[in-house]
């Protein structure tokens, strides 16, 4: 299994990075590459992200976003919102729900990082979430390999 990147940017600039990334392109500052997961696990993350904040049932699969590339997804509006609350959400209780979300995230079968490593996963997608500023026409992209 390859890797796959996770980044903040416009959709042209998306698609430029996306052809990089096929061509084997090397990592750039502020994105983030997780190896040995796909699509699935990021999916995986927005719908336990979903959960503890509150906003089950919102569509957090991953999209296609233009046809000269098969590798780059969208993340939806609702996985981006979640994950951005995940830095801010109070619970009742002492529970950190960022934490939670990454030791939960880390517990799906198959994954190949412990809870540390998932936590710095979700802390890092969840502050490019929160940083997206809509002036930009910026969006939270997917490529995977």
């Amino acid at each position: 299994m390859g890797y796959t990147e996770v980044f903040v940017s416009t959709h042209n600039e998306a698609l430029k990075r996306a052809t990089a990334l096929d061509g084997g392109g090397a990592a750039v500052p502020g994105a983030v590459r997780i190896p040995d997961i796909s699509d699935y696990e990021i999916e995986r993350l927005g719908d336990l992200a979903g959960a503890a904040v509150h906003a089950s049932g919102a569509d957090y699969e991953l999209a296609m976003v233009d046809v000269a590339s098969e590798s780059l997804l969208g993340v939806p509006h609702a996985m981006v919102r979640a994950l951005a609350e995940l830095l801010s959400y109070e619970t009742e209780g002492e529970g950190n729900v960022l934490e939670d979300v990454a030791a939960a995230w880390a517990a799906e079968e198959d994954m190949p990082f412990g809870a540390d490593q998932a936590l710095s996963y979700v802390r890092q997608f969840a502050e490019m979430a929160a940083g997206i500023d809509p002036a930009t026409k910026s969006e939270l992209y997917v490529w995977t390999s």
